[in-house]
């Protein structure tokens, strides 16, 4: 028996089949044509599915997980990823459903990619026994997920914990979800990349434009790109500290290619947060990196599958919950 699972971002559409102890047995993965219609999108999204479907451990396929930038509507079964303007309300989890190497009977289950994260973090990543945590995607975009009580916390639509919304400058630059200084708008990669060419740096020639350069960058002691990443840590523990003092936490988990630039994002962000976090009960809050690494997003997806298949088979007849 195998879990299906897919993770759709700005950058990518990633898929995998996981088995029972959370080890990913196969993947596929294509870039994600962010800019491209709906149709294309989708097509994407199928040759993800199609070559999956070559592999002989989907034959045993017991459950089908989606997890995707949001937001999401997890009982409508539609997704609106801020940073794939096709997709409005795009009904993913009926076209994934009618995809033909689907066999009939899996329903797939849907929900954000950062709560998918949370839930793998909290079944067998860095935040496994954590009874309170918040989880982080930082990325293309900045998503997150909460542990509350034990278990994950997706909320009525699947979009609780959405972290990278919270406005960190009142006055700060106009994000596409339509408020302004949101913590996306200055931690994402995106982000990182952007103000690090506002303020003057440059990638090396012939490379791109990306917050991976800017990491290297950072790394040979370039101060622009170190700003960067000194800006990015304060948004990240400005969102964290108000977080904290709203629901109380045990631990900050946070994973996403951004977050694999090690202390270059991480010291920052622990610096700013000893100011932040100033009240007792949020003070010395642990920030660490995801167990899972890049892997996280797929494996919660499948958990997520997993569950929901689970409380179907109970009579529960639940669609997008998550629990571990």
């Amino acid at each position: 028996m195998v879990y299906g699972a897919l993770d759709i971002g700005g950058t990518k559409i990633a898929g995998a089949l996981v088995d029972a102890e959370g080890h990913v047995v196969a993947r596929a993965q294509r870039p994600t044509p962010a800019r491209e219609s709906a149709e294309v999108l989708m097509a994407a999204v199928a040759a993800v599915l199609d070559e999956l479907a070559t592999r002989p451990e989907w034959a045993s396929l017991s459950c089908l997980g989606i997890g995707s930038a949001g937001p999401v509507d997890t009982f409508a079964g539609t997704v609106s990823p801020v940073n794939i303007p096709a997709w409005r309300s795009f009904p993913l989890v009926e076209r994934v459903r009618s995809h033909p190497a689907v066999p009939d009977g899996i329903e797939p289950v849907l929900v954000g990619d950062a709560v998918a994260m949370t839930a793998a973090e909290h079944w067998i990543g860095a935040a496994k026994d954590t009874a309170n945590a918040l989880c982080m995607v930082v990325s293309t975009g900045v998503g997150g997920g909460l542990v509350l009580g034990g278990s994950v916390h997706a909320g009525r639509t699947g979009n609780a914990g959405h972290i990278g919304h919270i406005t960190v400058d009142q006055h700060g630059p106009l994000c596409p979800c339509g408020a302004r200084g949101c913590v996306e708008r200055y931690a994402s990669g995106t982000a990182i990349a952007a103000h690090a060419l506002e303020s003057g740096w440059t990638p090396p020639a012939g490379l791109p434009a990306t917050a991976r350069e800017v990491a290297a960058s950072a790394r040979a002691g370039d101060p622009r790109a170190l700003a960067a990443f000194d800006r990015a840590g304060r948004a990240l523990a400005a969102a964290i500290a108000a977080t904290a003092a709203l629901v109380e936490l045990d631990l900050v988990v946070v994973g996403g290619g951004v977050s694999q630039t090690g202390d270059l994002l991480f010291a920052p962000l622990r610096h700013h947060l000893k100011a932040y976090a100033a009240l007792d009960f949020t003070r010395d809050l642990p920030v660490v990196p995801a167990g899972l690494a890049l892997d996280a997003g797929l494996i919660g997806a499948a958990a997520a599958g997993v569950a929901a298949s689970e409380l179907s088979r109970a009579g529960a007849g639940t669609r997008g919950r998550t629990a571990t």
